[in-house]
Protein backbone atom coordinates (compact mmCIF):
# COMPACT_ATOMS: atom_id res chain seq x y z
CA UNK A 1 0.00 0.00 0.00
CA UNK A 2 0.91 3.44 -0.53
CA UNK A 3 -0.09 6.80 0.33
CA UNK A 4 0.14 10.01 -2.08
CA UNK A 5 0.37 13.70 -1.48
CA UNK A 6 -3.62 14.36 -2.24
CA UNK A 7 -4.38 12.25 1.49
CA UNK A 8 -2.01 14.66 3.37
CA UNK A 9 -3.96 17.57 1.87
CA UNK A 10 -6.81 16.53 2.20
CA UNK A 11 -5.85 15.43 5.96
CA UNK A 12 -5.23 19.30 6.08
CA UNK A 13 -8.77 20.18 4.87
CA UNK A 14 -10.37 19.17 8.16
CA UNK A 15 -9.03 22.49 9.54
CA UNK A 16 -11.77 24.09 7.96
CA UNK A 17 -14.90 21.98 9.65
CA UNK A 18 -12.48 21.82 13.05
CA UNK A 19 -12.60 25.70 12.97
CA UNK A 20 -16.38 26.03 12.25
CA UNK A 21 -17.05 23.22 14.90
CA UNK A 22 -14.45 23.25 17.28
CA UNK A 23 -14.89 19.82 18.68
CA UNK A 24 -13.29 16.61 18.96
CA UNK A 25 -15.87 15.02 17.58
CA UNK A 26 -14.90 16.72 14.40
CA UNK A 27 -12.16 15.57 14.14
CA UNK A 28 -12.87 11.95 14.61
CA UNK A 29 -15.47 12.49 12.08
CA UNK A 30 -12.91 13.63 9.77
CA UNK A 31 -10.58 11.25 9.84
CA UNK A 32 -13.24 8.42 9.56
CA UNK A 33 -14.12 10.04 6.56
CA UNK A 34 -10.26 10.13 5.28
CA UNK A 35 -9.95 6.66 6.24
CA UNK A 36 -13.10 5.60 4.54
CA UNK A 37 -11.85 7.13 1.10
CA UNK A 38 -8.73 5.66 1.69
CA UNK A 39 -10.53 2.21 1.84
CA UNK A 40 -12.55 2.56 -0.77
CA UNK A 41 -10.00 4.12 -3.37
CA UNK A 42 -8.19 1.01 -2.37
CA UNK A 43 -10.35 -1.36 -3.13
CA UNK A 44 -11.10 0.27 -6.50
CA UNK A 45 -7.41 0.01 -7.60
CA UNK A 46 -6.53 -2.50 -9.96
CA UNK A 47 -3.37 -5.09 -9.08
CA UNK A 48 -0.14 -3.36 -10.06
CA UNK A 49 0.76 -6.87 -11.47
CA UNK A 50 -1.40 -6.94 -14.34
CA UNK A 51 1.22 -5.25 -16.38
CA UNK A 52 3.69 -7.30 -18.27
CA UNK A 53 7.12 -5.84 -18.86
CA UNK A 54 10.50 -6.90 -21.40
CA UNK A 55 12.95 -5.36 -21.76
CA UNK A 56 15.09 -4.85 -25.03
CA UNK A 57 18.93 -5.99 -25.64
CA UNK A 58 20.93 -3.37 -24.72
CA UNK A 59 24.03 -2.28 -26.93
CA UNK A 60 27.71 -2.58 -24.93
CA UNK A 61 28.72 1.16 -24.51
CA UNK A 62 32.40 2.94 -23.71
CA UNK A 63 32.86 3.67 -20.22
CA UNK A 64 31.82 8.15 -19.76
CA UNK A 65 29.57 7.67 -22.39
CA UNK A 66 25.86 7.07 -22.24
CA UNK A 67 23.16 4.74 -23.60
CA UNK A 68 19.23 3.68 -22.97
CA UNK A 69 17.65 0.64 -21.94
CA UNK A 70 14.42 0.60 -23.27
CA UNK A 71 11.65 -1.43 -20.88
CA UNK A 72 8.17 -2.10 -22.87
CA UNK A 73 5.37 -2.08 -20.74
CA UNK A 74 1.98 -3.57 -21.92
CA UNK A 75 -1.69 -3.70 -20.12
CA UNK A 76 -3.33 -7.11 -21.13
CA UNK A 77 -6.48 -6.07 -18.91
CA UNK A 78 -9.11 -4.71 -19.12
CA UNK A 79 -8.79 -1.63 -17.24
CA UNK A 80 -6.72 1.62 -18.07
CA UNK A 81 -3.64 1.71 -15.96
CA UNK A 82 -2.75 5.40 -14.16
CA UNK A 83 0.79 4.81 -11.97
CA UNK A 84 4.18 5.23 -12.15
CA UNK A 85 6.97 2.49 -13.62
CA UNK A 86 10.21 3.16 -11.46
CA UNK A 87 13.29 1.39 -13.43
CA UNK A 88 16.18 0.60 -10.92
CA UNK A 89 19.58 -0.36 -11.88
CA UNK A 90 22.88 -0.42 -9.51
CA UNK A 91 24.02 2.98 -8.24
CA UNK A 92 26.99 2.68 -10.58
CA UNK A 93 24.95 2.16 -13.48
CA UNK A 94 24.35 5.84 -13.58
CA UNK A 95 20.87 5.44 -14.36
CA UNK A 96 19.47 9.17 -14.61
CA UNK A 97 15.40 10.22 -15.19
CA UNK A 98 14.01 6.41 -14.34
CA UNK A 99 10.76 6.93 -12.74
CA UNK A 100 8.29 7.38 -15.26
CA UNK A 101 4.54 8.21 -15.16
CA UNK A 102 2.32 6.09 -17.39
CA UNK A 103 -1.22 6.51 -18.67
CA UNK A 104 -2.38 3.32 -20.50
CA UNK A 105 -5.54 2.37 -21.54
CA UNK A 106 -6.17 -1.69 -21.59
CA UNK A 107 -4.72 -3.59 -24.03
CA UNK A 108 -1.75 -1.29 -25.63
CA UNK A 109 1.73 -1.24 -25.22
CA UNK A 110 4.30 1.51 -24.58
CA UNK A 111 8.30 2.11 -24.41
CA UNK A 112 9.43 3.66 -21.33
CA UNK A 113 13.71 4.74 -22.02
CA UNK A 114 15.92 5.36 -19.33
CA UNK A 115 19.61 6.90 -20.08
CA UNK A 116 22.75 5.08 -18.48
CA UNK A 117 25.88 6.33 -18.27
CA UNK A 118 27.92 3.77 -16.03
CA UNK A 119 30.59 5.28 -13.84
CA UNK A 120 32.43 1.61 -13.22
CA UNK A 121 34.15 -0.56 -15.88
CA UNK A 122 32.19 -4.30 -16.23
CA UNK A 123 28.65 -5.59 -16.26
CA UNK A 124 26.25 -3.37 -14.35
CA UNK A 125 22.83 -5.09 -13.53
CA UNK A 126 18.96 -4.03 -13.44
CA UNK A 127 17.64 -4.32 -10.03
CA UNK A 128 14.05 -4.48 -10.26
CA UNK A 129 11.22 -2.53 -12.07
CA UNK A 130 8.78 -0.89 -9.15
CA UNK A 131 4.95 -0.28 -10.27
CA UNK A 132 2.86 2.20 -8.49
CA UNK A 133 -0.79 2.16 -9.20
CA UNK A 134 -2.81 5.23 -7.92
CA UNK A 135 -7.10 4.22 -7.31
CA UNK A 136 -9.30 6.56 -9.01
CA UNK A 137 -9.69 9.22 -6.30
CA UNK A 138 -5.65 9.56 -6.31
CA UNK A 139 -5.82 8.86 -2.20
CA UNK A 140 -3.78 5.77 -2.40
CA UNK A 141 -2.64 2.68 -4.42
CA UNK A 142 -0.98 -0.54 -4.59
CA UNK A 143 2.68 -1.11 -4.98
CA UNK A 144 5.00 -3.94 -6.62
CA UNK A 145 8.63 -4.21 -7.04
CA UNK A 146 9.09 -7.24 -9.84
CA UNK A 147 12.51 -8.22 -10.94
CA UNK A 148 12.84 -7.76 -15.30
CA UNK A 149 16.82 -9.15 -16.00
CA UNK A 150 19.07 -6.58 -17.61
CA UNK A 151 22.68 -5.71 -17.61
CA UNK A 152 24.72 -3.00 -19.75
CA UNK A 153 28.84 -3.67 -20.29
CA UNK A 154 30.93 -0.65 -19.97
CA UNK A 155 33.95 -1.26 -21.73
CA UNK A 156 37.31 0.32 -21.01
CA UNK A 157 37.46 3.57 -22.19
CA UNK A 158 41.12 3.33 -23.79
CA UNK A 159 41.79 6.94 -23.32
CA UNK A 160 45.51 6.30 -24.74
CA UNK A 161 43.51 6.45 -28.19
CA UNK A 162 44.73 9.72 -28.44
CA UNK A 163 48.48 8.99 -28.96
CA UNK A 164 47.95 6.11 -31.71
CA UNK A 165 48.21 8.50 -34.49
CA UNK A 166 51.74 9.46 -33.71
CA UNK A 167 52.74 6.17 -32.86
CA UNK A 168 51.79 5.11 -36.42
CA UNK A 169 53.29 7.99 -38.25
CA UNK A 170 56.56 6.68 -36.39
CA UNK A 171 56.02 3.14 -37.23
CA UNK A 172 55.58 3.91 -40.69
CA UNK A 173 59.07 5.47 -41.17
CA UNK A 174 60.26 2.22 -39.79
CA UNK A 175 58.23 0.57 -42.14
CA UNK A 176 59.84 0.76 -45.41
CA UNK A 177 60.56 4.21 -45.29
CA UNK A 178 63.40 4.03 -42.99
CA UNK A 179 64.99 0.77 -42.83
CA UNK A 180 67.23 -0.57 -40.34
CA UNK A 181 70.86 -0.92 -42.44
CA UNK A 182 72.33 -3.10 -39.82
CA UNK A 183 71.70 -7.06 -39.75
CA UNK A 184 70.25 -8.37 -36.55
CA UNK A 185 68.02 -10.93 -34.91
CA UNK A 186 64.46 -9.65 -35.69
CA UNK A 187 64.88 -8.14 -39.28
CA UNK A 188 64.43 -9.18 -42.80
CA UNK A 189 65.22 -8.52 -46.06
CA UNK A 190 64.46 -4.42 -47.57
CA UNK A 191 66.05 -3.57 -50.58
CA UNK A 192 69.71 -3.31 -52.33
CA UNK A 193 71.43 0.24 -53.05
CA UNK A 194 74.83 1.00 -53.41
CA UNK A 195 77.41 1.14 -50.61
CA UNK A 196 78.47 4.23 -48.85
CA UNK A 197 80.80 4.70 -46.47
CA UNK A 198 80.02 4.10 -42.86
CA UNK A 199 78.00 1.02 -44.61
CA UNK A 200 78.44 -2.18 -42.62
CA UNK A 201 80.67 -4.15 -44.94
CA UNK A 202 78.94 -7.61 -43.46
CA UNK A 203 75.85 -6.05 -45.70
CA UNK A 204 77.46 -6.01 -48.90
CA UNK A 205 75.89 -8.33 -51.36
CA UNK A 206 78.87 -9.92 -53.51
CA UNK A 207 76.61 -11.90 -55.97
CA UNK A 208 74.65 -8.47 -56.81
CA UNK A 209 78.13 -6.66 -56.56
CA UNK A 210 79.47 -8.91 -59.46
CA UNK A 211 77.03 -8.58 -61.66
CA UNK A 212 76.60 -4.65 -61.11
CA UNK A 213 80.63 -4.45 -60.92
CA UNK A 214 79.84 -1.94 -58.77
CA UNK A 215 79.22 -2.58 -54.37
CA UNK A 216 76.16 -3.31 -53.74
CA UNK A 217 74.44 -3.68 -49.79
CA UNK A 218 71.35 -4.99 -48.40
CA UNK A 219 68.82 -2.99 -46.34
CA UNK A 220 66.72 -4.57 -43.75
CA UNK A 221 63.70 -3.62 -41.79
CA UNK A 222 61.62 -4.37 -38.83
CA UNK A 223 60.68 -8.01 -39.10
CA UNK A 224 56.68 -8.08 -39.70
CA UNK A 225 54.85 -11.12 -38.31
CA UNK A 226 55.97 -11.55 -34.95
CA UNK A 227 54.24 -12.68 -32.05
CA UNK A 228 52.82 -10.10 -28.77
CA UNK A 229 51.48 -11.82 -25.71
CA UNK A 230 50.11 -9.77 -23.17
CA UNK A 231 49.82 -11.16 -19.70
CA UNK A 232 47.36 -9.16 -17.26
CA UNK A 233 47.73 -9.67 -14.05
CA UNK A 234 44.58 -10.06 -11.90
CA UNK A 235 45.56 -10.67 -8.88
CA UNK A 236 45.65 -8.45 -5.70
CA UNK A 237 48.40 -6.19 -6.77
CA UNK A 238 46.43 -4.87 -9.60
CA UNK A 239 43.39 -3.89 -7.22
CA UNK A 240 45.41 -0.71 -5.41
CA UNK A 241 44.20 2.92 -6.80
CA UNK A 242 47.06 4.98 -8.00
CA UNK A 243 45.13 8.29 -8.17
CA UNK A 244 41.54 7.83 -8.96
CA UNK A 245 42.02 4.44 -11.28
CA UNK A 246 42.53 0.97 -10.15
CA UNK A 247 46.54 -0.54 -11.37
CA UNK A 248 44.08 -3.12 -13.45
CA UNK A 249 42.51 -0.26 -15.40
CA UNK A 250 45.40 1.53 -16.34
CA UNK A 251 47.64 -1.97 -17.38
CA UNK A 252 43.84 -2.06 -19.40
CA UNK A 253 45.29 0.91 -21.30
CA UNK A 254 48.48 0.63 -22.14
CA UNK A 255 47.81 -3.14 -23.31
CA UNK A 256 45.05 -1.64 -26.09
CA UNK A 257 47.11 0.45 -26.78
CA UNK A 258 50.70 -1.48 -27.60
CA UNK A 259 47.52 -4.15 -29.26
CA UNK A 260 46.45 -1.26 -31.65
CA UNK A 261 50.08 -0.13 -32.35
CA UNK A 262 51.58 -3.98 -32.86
CA UNK A 263 48.72 -4.89 -35.27
CA UNK A 264 48.97 -2.30 -37.56
CA UNK A 265 53.03 -3.12 -37.59
CA UNK A 266 51.85 -6.56 -38.97
CA UNK A 267 52.23 -8.33 -35.84
CA UNK A 268 49.92 -10.74 -34.24
CA UNK A 269 48.68 -10.24 -30.91
CA UNK A 270 47.24 -12.57 -28.25
CA UNK A 271 46.07 -11.93 -24.31
CA UNK A 272 45.95 -13.95 -21.61
CA UNK A 273 44.53 -12.46 -18.54
CA UNK A 274 44.59 -13.87 -14.45
CA UNK A 275 45.57 -14.71 -11.48
CA UNK A 276 45.56 -18.23 -9.75
CA UNK A 277 43.20 -19.23 -12.86
CA UNK A 278 43.44 -18.01 -16.54
CA UNK A 279 39.80 -15.58 -17.03
CA UNK A 280 40.38 -14.64 -20.40
CA UNK A 281 42.09 -15.26 -23.56
CA UNK A 282 42.59 -14.13 -26.61
CA UNK A 283 43.97 -16.06 -29.70
CA UNK A 284 43.81 -15.72 -32.87
CA UNK A 285 42.10 -12.45 -33.57
CA UNK A 286 42.28 -10.69 -36.83
CA UNK A 287 43.75 -7.11 -36.99
CA UNK A 288 40.09 -5.91 -38.30
CA UNK A 289 38.60 -7.51 -34.66
CA UNK A 290 41.58 -7.49 -32.06
CA UNK A 291 40.67 -3.89 -30.51
CA UNK A 292 36.99 -5.20 -30.11
CA UNK A 293 37.79 -8.70 -28.87
CA UNK A 294 40.07 -6.74 -26.26
CA UNK A 295 38.08 -4.93 -24.99
CA UNK A 296 34.89 -7.07 -24.79
CA UNK A 297 37.22 -9.41 -22.99
CA UNK A 298 38.73 -6.87 -20.77
CA UNK A 299 35.50 -5.48 -19.46
CA UNK A 300 34.24 -8.40 -16.93
CA UNK A 301 37.08 -8.40 -15.08
CA UNK A 302 37.79 -7.40 -11.79
CA UNK A 303 41.10 -7.55 -9.11
CA UNK A 304 41.02 -11.08 -6.85
CA UNK A 305 42.29 -10.43 -3.64
CA UNK A 306 45.17 -13.49 -4.04
CA UNK A 307 48.13 -14.00 -4.79
CA UNK A 308 49.33 -14.32 -8.76
CA UNK A 309 50.38 -18.68 -9.55
CA UNK A 310 53.08 -17.14 -11.93
CA UNK A 311 53.99 -20.80 -13.07
CA UNK A 312 50.59 -21.00 -13.91
CA UNK A 313 50.25 -17.93 -16.43
CA UNK A 314 54.06 -18.82 -17.68
CA UNK A 315 53.05 -23.06 -18.69
CA UNK A 316 49.82 -20.77 -20.37
CA UNK A 317 52.48 -18.58 -22.72
CA UNK A 318 54.07 -21.07 -23.58
CA UNK A 319 50.79 -23.00 -25.07
CA UNK A 320 50.07 -19.77 -26.65
CA UNK A 321 53.47 -19.92 -28.75
CA UNK A 322 56.11 -21.95 -28.75
CA UNK A 323 58.18 -19.75 -31.07
CA UNK A 324 60.16 -17.01 -30.20
CA UNK A 325 58.13 -13.61 -29.21
CA UNK A 326 57.81 -10.36 -27.01
CA UNK A 327 55.65 -11.34 -23.75
CA UNK A 328 54.67 -7.98 -22.21
CA UNK A 329 53.86 -9.06 -18.64
CA UNK A 330 51.20 -5.74 -17.05
CA UNK A 331 51.77 -6.05 -12.98
CA UNK A 332 52.84 -4.41 -10.24
CA UNK A 333 56.64 -3.88 -9.24
CA UNK A 334 56.07 -5.00 -6.09
CA UNK A 335 59.87 -6.25 -4.53
CA UNK A 336 58.07 -8.45 -2.44
CA UNK A 337 55.43 -10.15 -4.78
CA UNK A 338 58.15 -10.45 -7.71
CA UNK A 339 60.76 -12.01 -5.42
CA UNK A 340 58.64 -14.60 -3.80
CA UNK A 341 56.96 -16.21 -7.01
CA UNK A 342 57.37 -14.11 -10.46
CA UNK A 343 61.80 -14.86 -10.24
CA UNK A 344 61.92 -18.39 -11.08
CA UNK A 345 59.21 -18.40 -13.97
CA UNK A 346 60.06 -14.75 -15.75
CA UNK A 347 63.82 -16.62 -15.60
CA UNK A 348 62.27 -19.75 -18.16
CA UNK A 349 60.44 -17.17 -19.83
CA UNK A 350 63.17 -14.44 -20.46
CA UNK A 351 65.44 -17.86 -21.94
CA UNK A 352 62.85 -18.44 -24.70
CA UNK A 353 61.21 -15.07 -25.09
CA UNK A 354 62.36 -10.93 -25.25
CA UNK A 355 60.36 -10.42 -21.64
CA UNK A 356 58.85 -6.95 -21.01
CA UNK A 357 57.82 -5.77 -17.62
CA UNK A 358 55.29 -3.07 -17.48
CA UNK A 359 54.07 -1.40 -14.17
CA UNK A 360 52.17 1.20 -13.05
CA UNK A 361 53.88 3.52 -10.79
CA UNK A 362 52.45 5.98 -8.04
CA UNK A 363 53.06 9.53 -8.65
CA UNK A 364 52.75 10.28 -4.89
CA UNK A 365 56.12 8.63 -4.05
CA UNK A 366 57.82 11.92 -5.86
CA UNK A 367 55.23 13.74 -4.87
CA UNK A 368 56.28 12.49 -0.73
CA UNK A 369 60.23 12.46 -1.59
CA UNK A 370 60.18 16.61 -1.53
CA UNK A 371 58.15 16.74 1.59
CA UNK A 372 60.33 17.83 4.30
CA UNK A 373 57.80 20.21 6.47
CA UNK A 374 57.44 18.81 9.81
CA UNK A 375 58.66 15.32 11.63
CA UNK A 376 55.36 12.89 10.05
CA UNK A 377 56.46 14.67 6.20
CA UNK A 378 59.97 13.73 7.19
CA UNK A 379 59.38 9.73 7.89
CA UNK A 380 57.03 10.24 5.03
CA UNK A 381 59.71 11.03 2.86
CA UNK A 382 61.76 7.91 4.47
CA UNK A 383 59.51 5.67 3.30
CA UNK A 384 58.92 6.93 -0.17
CA UNK A 385 62.88 6.70 -0.14
CA UNK A 386 63.22 3.24 1.27
CA UNK A 387 60.37 2.04 -1.61
CA UNK A 388 61.86 3.61 -4.53
CA UNK A 389 64.88 2.11 -3.71
CA UNK A 390 63.14 -1.27 -3.06
CA UNK A 391 61.63 -0.84 -6.44
CA UNK A 392 64.79 -0.35 -8.41
CA UNK A 393 66.82 -3.20 -6.70
CA UNK A 394 64.28 -5.21 -7.91
CA UNK A 395 64.18 -3.55 -11.45
CA UNK A 396 67.82 -3.93 -11.65
CA UNK A 397 67.59 -7.96 -10.64
CA UNK A 398 64.96 -8.20 -13.53
CA UNK A 399 67.72 -6.45 -16.16
CA UNK A 400 70.22 -9.32 -15.10
CA UNK A 401 67.49 -11.50 -15.98
CA UNK A 402 67.24 -9.86 -19.41
CA UNK A 403 64.08 -8.09 -18.96
CA UNK A 404 63.22 -4.81 -19.62
CA UNK A 405 61.29 -2.87 -17.21
CA UNK A 406 58.62 -0.09 -17.83
CA UNK A 407 57.20 1.90 -15.25
CA UNK A 408 55.60 4.96 -15.46
CA UNK A 409 52.36 6.57 -14.16
CA UNK A 410 48.99 5.78 -15.38
CA UNK A 411 48.60 8.62 -17.95
CA UNK A 412 51.94 7.84 -18.94
CA UNK A 413 52.45 3.81 -19.12
CA UNK A 414 50.40 3.68 -22.44
CA UNK A 415 53.26 5.77 -24.35
CA UNK A 416 55.92 4.70 -22.45
CA UNK A 417 55.27 1.00 -23.29
CA UNK A 418 54.53 1.77 -26.91
CA UNK A 419 57.70 3.60 -26.95
CA UNK A 420 59.34 0.57 -25.88
CA UNK A 421 58.28 -1.44 -28.24
CA UNK A 422 58.71 0.92 -31.43
CA UNK A 423 62.43 0.71 -30.12
CA UNK A 424 62.62 -2.80 -30.06
CA UNK A 425 61.37 -2.48 -33.36
CA UNK A 426 63.78 -0.12 -34.74
CA UNK A 427 66.77 -1.94 -33.28
CA UNK A 428 65.60 -5.46 -34.53
CA UNK A 429 65.27 -7.11 -31.09
CA UNK A 430 62.01 -8.63 -31.78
Amino acid sequence: MIVSGRLFGLVLAGALPVLVRPQTSTVWLWMGVVLLLVVVDLLLTGSPTALELRRDPISQVRLGDATTTTLLVGNPGSRTFRGRVRDAWQPSAGAGTNRHAITLPAGERRAVTTTLRPTRRGDRLADRVTIRRLGPLGLAGRQKSVPVPGHVRALPPFASRKHLPSRLARLRQLDGRSAVRVRGQGTEFDSLRDYVEGDDVRSIDWRATARRRSTVVRTWQPEKDRHVILVLDTSRTSAGRVGDVPRLDAAMDAALLLAALASRAGDRVDLVAGDRRVHRRVIGSSRTTLLADLVTAMAPLEPALLEADWTLLAAEVARVSRQRGLVVLLTALEPSAIEESLLAPLAVLAAKHRVVLASVADPALSAMLDRTGDSTEVYDSAAAARTVALRERTAAALAQLGVDVVDADPEQLPVALADHYLMLKSRGLL
